[in-house]
């Protein structure tokens, strides 16, 4: 065997060890960096519930005295959490997130509130989502929106309701118990409960009465 060769057996069985020690490691970290109830970054939260679970690394999460976690809830990687514009911020004496019991919320979506967002229990998310109560304001076409004072209106997220990947929840958006909302839907208004939604924004699709399944004015069908 040339030395060319050895050197180059020599190099990937260092590149093999280092990219082991660089997963382990990574892996390592991963574990370590879990939020629980018991650890020193969910005691931050307001109320982080038992045998709930905020994988690492997280998105940016702050203002965690306004945040509540339910029980035995399971939040992905780069989860992004907020409770008003800043860190510090007083937002008086009532959280104004609350995420109930045994939800999942999808890795990479962003929660952000800051007057009331609402998650009832076992709502489970896709990744990706994005629910605020905060929009721009827009009262002046000629100054820069930018510039201009946001609006804030109160979001809550039914019980049993599922979110796909992608999709957006507005501010002022009410959505019903036992919800599916298509991904990429765009969601405001109202939505009632017990159906499927889709669209930008989204409509109703799909409803669900005592016959079963069915198209919006359409007659009974079983769900396909």
């Amino acid at each position: 065997m040339s030395w060319q060769a050895g050197a180059g057996r020599i190099r990937d069985a260092r590149r093999a060890l280092v990219w082991r020690a660089a997963h382990w490691g990574w892996r390592e970290f991963q574990q370590a960096g879990i939020v629980t109830a018991g650890t020193p970054a969910g005691r931050a939260f307001r109320r982080f519930g038992d045998g709930s679970v905020m994988a690492f690394p997280t998105g940016s999460v702050f203002g965690e005295h306004w945040i509540t976690v339910g029980d035995g809830t399971l939040i992905a990687a780069f989860v992004t959490m907020s409770a008003g514009l800043l860190p510090g911020q007083d937002l008086g004496p009532d959280p104004v997130l609350r995420i109930g019991d045994r939800c999942v919320i999808g890795r990479g979506s962003h929660i952000v509130a800051h007057q009331s967002v609402d998650i009832g229990d076992d709502v489970w998310t896709g990744p990706y989502v994005y629910i605020t109560d905060q929009n721009h304001g827009y009262s002046d076409p000629d100054v820069p929106i930018g510039r201009q004072l946001p609006v804030n209106r109160a979001v809550s997220i039914g019980a049993g309701s599922w979110l796909g990947a992608g999709a957006i929840v507005l501010p002022g958006a009410r959505i019903g118990r036992n919800v599916v909302i298509a991904a990429g839907s765009v969601v405001r208004g109202e939505v009632p409960d017990r159906c499927v939604v889709a669209g930008v924004p989204a409509k109703v699709v799909r409803e669900h009465t005592g016959d079963g399944w069915r198209p919006p004015g359409h007659a009974p069908y079983p769900v396909g």
